[in-house]
């Protein structure tokens, strides 16, 4: 979207139109689109508006119906940051005492609408002329928000009376790809944690592969899944960190809200065993942080190899950080073995989950060629070193 389209949607007209539209349906896109033009709508302001309601159902997923009332641009929507997760954030800020935050990549404004929802003033600025327009838009019902179109590395904090400080940046160039090298996200992460020394609060949002050894020793590492998808990990400093250095996971599910943490010492050295009753498969943000130990300190377990997040146990010890399953039996690996012992089982219907294996589930599907009745789970890893097979079930 370029500024005359945005200048479009933001007229009466262009407004009206695209809260008038139906709820999106890729199939009736074109009859939808050809009727708008046969009415005399400008051609340009119906592309504009059909696209932002793809966004709108798109951005359902992070924003619920909250989406129906705000504008994207794609970017924006796919590293904006759900609601739901910018709620945590904007915690950290209210308990840490901030009063005034400088949301210095505000982006569509996601963030800046949990910080503002939470009685915070905010500063949001975009180097981007579009998104900082489209952001005013989406922050419009609160008078606590300035939106400026700036770098915000520029910022006089002082000046504008800033004790908070928020980041989230890009890690897409323009054509799209990912950037690993935090020298290259934009503002670079060396030039964002310049700023503690002006401000202590200061909370980045990264991706989640970021490496163990990039993180700065001062920092609390959390990262974040949601449902089971990690989504990112927040760097925190300052009183944004309330005990200290650290790392931790916070896992977010319809069951509710679940931290496991270790401090600068790290996490526990899990022992190594042989696969037990049970098989846990903690969260993606559990692995992503390094605290599968802390997994397997809860559920009285090892690991089922050294160099796999897979934790075994005799007893069943429900979390909240992992998958359980139940062990109904182990063997080696070998696509012959293993296609006649499903087969005496009637399986047709094939879960597999692998750690630490090339095989590639689709294709081993097809190569054992199941067309039983009942269905079934099985796991592929190491176990002690060795290629192994599980067959289990998972755990209500």
């Amino acid at each position: 979207m370029d500024a005359t389209c945005l200048a479009k949607l933001m007229s009466p007209t262009g407004w009206a139109l695209l809260n008038a539209l139906p709820p999106y349906d890729e199939r009736q896109t074109l009859a939808l689109s050809e009727r708008l033009h046969r009415e005399g709508i400008d051609p340009e302001l119906v592309a504009a508006a059909l696209t932002q309601s793809r966004l709108r159902a798109k951005a359902h997923v992070k924003f619920g119906d909250f989406a129906d009332g705000m504008l994207f641009t794609p970017a924006g929507l796919e590293q904006s940051t759900r609601l739901l997760v910018a709620a945590h954030h904007a915690r950290r800020y209210t308990d840490a005492g901030v009063t005034k935050l400088a949301d210095l990549t505000c982006g569509i404004g996601a963030d800046t609408m949990a910080f503002a929802s939470m009685g915070l003033a905010v500063l949001a600025v975009d180097t981007d002329a579009v998104t900082a327009g489209v952001a005013t838009v989406n922050l419009r019902h609160f008078p606590e928000v300035e939106v400026r179109h700036g770098d915000g590395l520029t910022l006089d904090l002082a000046a504008d009376g800033v004790d908070g400080i928020y980041a989230d940046p890009a890690r897409r160039t323009t054509g799209g790809s990912r950037v690993f090298d935090p020298a290259a996200y934009s503002p670079p992460l060396d030039a964002l944690l310049a700023l503690r020394e002006r401000v202590p609060a200061v909370g980045l949002k990264l991706g989640p592969g970021l490496p163990h050894s990039a993180l700065p020793d001062d920092a609390e590492a959390q990262w974040v899944s949601v449902e089971g998808d990690v989504i990112e990990v927040g760097l925190w400093f300052g009183p944004l960190a309330p005990d200290g250095p650290g790392r931790g996971a916070l896992v977010l599910r319809a069951g509710g809200t679940h931290v496991v943490r270790v401090g600068p010492d790290g996490p526990s050295v899990p022992d190594v065993g042989p696969v037990g009753a049970y098989l846990y498969e903690p969260d993606g943000a559990v692995i992503r942080s390094g605290l599968v130990g802390e997994v397997a300190v809860q559920v009285q377990g090892r690991l089922v190899d050294r160099t796999i997040a897979y934790v075994t146990s005799d007893m069943l010890h429900p979390t909240h950080l992992a998958t359980a399953y139940r062990v109904l039996d182990t063997m080696p690996f070998g696509l012959k073995r293993l296609r006649t012992y499903l087969r005496g089982r009637d399986v047709g219907r094939l879960t597999i989950k692998k750690r630490g294996t090339a095989v590639l589930p689709e294709q081993l599907r097809a190569q054992l060629d199941l067309h039983g009745d009942t269905e079934a789970t099985i796991v592929l890893t190491r176990v002690a070193g060795l290629q192994q097979v599980l067959l289990v079930e998972p755990v209500s």
